[in-house]
């Protein structure tokens, strides 16, 4: 559980947000983020949707042996393996399916 809090938090500080913020937007109280991020609590999963939601995120579940490939993909930006970079390279898969070549 806690690395998807720590992912939360993280995406909170990224974004710029209070926890006060966060839990106002999330229908939640500061005491309540504060205890999820320090680990104090186990929250309802239904809680980490709502975070995640105000976060602009999307909670998923993946099969644990999939993970580590799943990882790579996304931090390759959904390039497969062995696929060029660069401006001559062609679209990812990722920029593919969001219908365009990004940029």
């Amino acid at each position: 559980m806690s690395q998807i809090t720590d992912q939360l938090q993280n995406a909170r500080k990224a974004a710029g947000l209070s926890q006060e913020v966060l839990a106002t937007q999330a229908g939640l109280s500061r005491m309540t983020v504060q205890r999820i991020e320090s680990g104090q609590i186990d929250p309802r999963l239904s809680t980490l949707l709502e975070m995640a939601r105000v976060l602009g995120l999307e909670l998923m579940t993946v099969p644990a042996a999939l993970r580590p490939q799943l990882e790579d993909f996304v931090r390759s930006g959904g390039r497969l393996l062995g696929q060029p970079a660069g401006a001559g390279a062609p679209p990812s898969i990722a920029e593919t399916l969001a219908g365009g070549r990004g940029g």
